[in-house]
Parts: C-alpha cells; sequence; structure tokens
C-alpha cells in the first residue's frame, strides 16, 4: 500500500494538537491530525470543567481569530488572592497593577473544544482522522512512517506529538519521561457560593495541598440561586478518596471550613472528578523528525494553572517556526530547525515546571520551622515590587512570550 504523504502530522487532536493545526491553517503545508478518542458528546453545564487561560494565551488565540468567538463564554478573572490557611500572610494581583483589563479568563473546556474543532475541521490544509490510532512509527531520513490501527500507513516529513502525558509517540521511541508522584489527587467540581467572587480568583494554600477557587461563566438559563465557581481541591490521595465519598452536605461544609468565610456559604456542589497528580518531563523535547508538545513534553501539577498555558506557549513558538520554514520552501523536520526550536523553549519550560514544584513543596510542607515562615514569605512577596512583578509575569505568561 502506498502511504499517503504529509509535510506534519500532530498526533493527538485534543486542545494542544487542535490549536497547532488551527495556527498553520494560513500556510502551504499539508497537515494530518491524529486523534484516537471521538470527542464525547457534552452539553452546557453549570458545573462542566474549565480551564484557567492567562493573558498570554488570551493573546494567541486572539492572532489566531479564536477569542472573539470564545470570550463571550468565559468568566474573566480582574485579581487574585493568594492565602495560606491559618495565617495572615496574603498577597493579592490585580489586572489594573498589570495595566491589563484581565488577569485571566476561566473558560470551559467544552467551548474550547467545539470553537477549535468547528475551526480545524473546515481548514482545507488539513485531514481529520478520528477515531484513529497510531500503532507504530517508524523513523526515515527524510520522513516518519506511521501505521494506524485501521491498516492505513502515512508518511510525514515532521511528526508533532501532541497525545498528553503518556505520549504513544514518546512511548514507540522509546524515550523516557521523569516522573513525580506526588502523591496527590486534585478533586475537581464546582460550587455554588453565597457571595459574588466578582472576578477574583483565589488560591489557598493548605498543609494538606492547594484549595483553588475561581468565578465561572454563569449560563444564559441558569436560575439557580449562588454564584457558580470552580473548585479545584488538591489532597493527599487517600484523603481525597475518602472527600469523595462524603455526602454533598459534607463535603460542602468541609470546603467552606478549608476555605473561610469570604465567599459566604457554599450552596450546591457539582460533579466530583478526581485526578491523581504527577509531573512528567520528557527527557527530550525531540526526536528525528519528532517534536514535542504540551503534555508530551511536560505535563505539571495544577498549582498556579500553569500547564496547558505553557504548551499553548510550545505550540505558539513552533507555528512561528513552521510558518517560517513553509514561506521559504524548507523541510519542517530538518534537525537544525528541531534544535533551535528545543533550545528556545527550554528556559520557559525548566522555569514553569521549577516554580509549579517549588509551590507544592513548599506549602505542603510540615516542618515547623517552614511552616511558620510561609506567611511572611506570602507578606513579603505583596511587600516588595520586583518580586511581585517577576511572579506577576509568570503567571500571565509574558515571560514565556518573550523567551
Amino acid at each position: 500500500m502506498q502511504a499517503d504523504r504529509y509535510d506534519i502530522a500532530i498526533v493527538g487532536g485534543g486542545l494542544v494538537g487542535a490549536s497547532l493545526a488551527l495556527a498553520l491553517a494560513d500556510t502551504p503545508l499539508r497537515l494530518v491530525l491524529i486523534e484516537a478518542a471521538a470527542p464525547p458528546a457534552s452539553a452546557p453545564s453549570w458545573d462542566e470543567r474549565c480551564i484557567a487561560l492567562n493573558d498570554a494565551s488570551h493573546q494567541i488565540f486572539g492572532r489566531y481569530g479564536v477569542w472573539d468567538a470564545l470570550a463571550p463564554q468565559t468568566a474573566t478573572i480582574t485579581a487574585t488572592h493568594i492565602s495560606e490557611r491559618g495565617r495572615f500572610g496574603v498577597t493579592r494581583f490585580s489586572a489594573a497593577e498589570a495595566g491589563l483589563a484581565a488577569l485571566g479568563h476561566n473558560t470551559p473546556l467544552r467551548a474550547l473544544g467545539a470553537e477549535l474543532m468547528r475551526r480545524v475541521q473546515a481548514q482545507s490544509n488539513l485531514r481529520f482522522l478520528c477515531p484513529a490510532r497510531l500503532q507504530t512509527l517508524q523513523l526515515g531520513e527524510q520522513t516518519v512512517e506511521l501505521r494506524l490501527d485501521s491498516g492505513e500507513a502515512l508518511r510525514a516529513r515532521l511528526v508533532v506529538a501532541a497525545d498528553g502525558a503518556g505520549s504513544a509517540v514518546r512511548q514507540l521511541l522509546g524515550y523516557a519521561a521523569e516522573r513525580r508522584d506526588y502523591q496527590q489527587t486534585a478533586l475537581v467540581t464546582a460550587v455554588r457560593t453565597q457571595r459574588d467572587p466578582a472576578g477574583v480568583a483565589y488560591e489557598r494554600f493548605t498543609p494538606e495541598g492547594p484549595f483553588a477557587l475561581l468565578p465561572k461563566p454563569r449560563l444564559a438559563d441558569d436560575r439557580e440561586p449562588g454564584y457558580p465557581c470552580s473548585l479545584i481541591w488538591t489532597l493527599p490521595s487517600e484523603r481525597a478518596e475518602a472527600m469523595q465519598a462524603l455526602r454533598e452536605a459534607e463535603f460542602l461544609r468541609a470546603a467552606e471550613d478549608c476555605f473561610g468565610e469570604r465567599l459566604g456559604r457554599f450552596l450546591s456542589l457539582g460533579r466530583r472528578l478526581p485526578h491523581p497528580l504527577q509531573r512528567s518531563l520528557a527527557e527530550q523535547l525531540t526526536a528525528p523528525r519528532v517534536v514535542f508538545c504540551g503534555n508530551a513534553a511536560q505535563s505539571l501539577h495544577p498549582v498556579a494553572a500553569q500547564g496547558f498555558n505553557l504548551g499553548l506557549r510550545d505550540v505558539a513558538a513552533l507555528a512561528e517556526r513552521l510558518q517560517a520554514c513553509a514561506l521559504a520552501g524548507g523541510d519542517p523536520g530538518e534537525a537544525a530547525g528541531l534544535a533551535a526550536y528545543a533550545a528556545a523553549r527550554a528556559a520557559d519550560r525548566q522555569r514553569t515546571a521549577e516554580f509549579t514544584d517549588r509551590l507544592v513543596r513548599l506549602f505542603s510542607n510540615r516542618i515547623p520551622l517552614l511552616s511558620g515562615l510561609r506567611h511572611l514569605g506570602l507578606l513579603a512577596l505583596d511587600l516588595t515590587p520586583p518580586l511581585k512583578e517577576s511572579v506577576l509575569r509568570q503567571n500571565l505568561g509574558h515571560r514565556g512570550l518573550t523567551a
């Protein structure tokens, strides 16, 4: 069977893979997007899962023509409030001090995925294969041959692995990833609060792990009392299992006790979804004619909502290089170009991975002396403009855009 030929094969049609495909829509490159699972049918719901997009991601999606359609479906974050349970130290960030209209936007995954897929499926330079699972991958001097579970063979000058932390591409190549099991589980859910968060996203650190509460977009037909918020509660895995088993009223009271009284009572609870937490860093960002992107390159702890935003910066940097290569009539899988991409992404990747890991280790540490100093660190951060500006730029993703 003669293999169909493409310039770029993107393995993984989730948010990262679809974003890259869209970024390359106006190029002469011939693309194939391979996704193993058909997207689940889902309708809008008040407790649907959201993702916090920072300002850099907002800018990137603006360049790709997605933001105008997406913005009305998001909840704007104009300030953040970072505290530690049982301590008085607090750090606050605001959009006004950053000279922005918003620090970020809490966005339904359903809405973002649907908008990306609608645009991707309309691309004239792309073939979308779904469901289709990668079975084998063979590296060649000029192309990579991919064989799918259907038996179809494809050839591409470049393969982009955007297939998640358990990347099939990485496994087929025998490439390793450094893993760290935090022995924590994030319970992802939604609550309705008695008071309006008024655009403030809260991150509250506890000895067991961070507790994040973010404003959610309200559906047009939602008339229930209270204000919908996304809740991500990180706990030791055994404790998370016990919390998952609690009745709704018991869970709400426990969440109230952990968070405090700033938003009044928690009135109702959405579905609780457990997510075991690990950090995974691919030891190499590239292989011959292969590049790893998004969670296939690095999967991070959800503290400070850095993971997908970092992956989208991967997309932006890779797309910029591939666009320039296409205009010059070059080879998208050429080794020098892939090496330059890996070098350009190294600093942002390392800085963001270390930033999240240090936060987890610092605020989940029960050593008495360290515990007693953490709240002073939050106060110092709030009162030291250069340090505060550096952390703000990291959270906004601006340091990664200029890296």
